[in-house]
């Protein structure tokens, strides 16, 4: 599943947290936006670290799964990239 997760978070602590648990599903294209390759438990299981991570009364963390269809029809001003989903990785 292609998922692009975005957050508000207020405090810089949880802020950076949150960032860096992300990045454990995702790679960083904004600075609080993440585009992730996951399964659907991958996906559970993100949510469920966010959740321990942010104060529910003032942080928000959004999740928009995109099919495949959609992910084609992004558009991206300036530098970058949609990224991809890679069956390997070289060291």
């Amino acid at each position: 599943m292609f998922l692009v997760v975005t957050y508000d978070i207020v405090d810089d602590q949880r802020r950076e947290r949150v960032a860096s648990e992300l990045a454990n599903f995702g790679e960083r294209v904004q600075y609080s936006v993440f585009e992730c390759h996951l399964t659907l438990a991958q996906v559970q299981e993100l949510q469920q670290r966010l959740d321990l991570l942010i104060v529910q009364s003032e942080d928000r963390v959004r999740y928009y799964p995109l099919c495949h269809k959609d992910r084609e029809r992004i558009l991206i001003d300036g530098h970058g990239e949609v990224t991809q989903d890679w069956d390997y990785f070289l060291i």
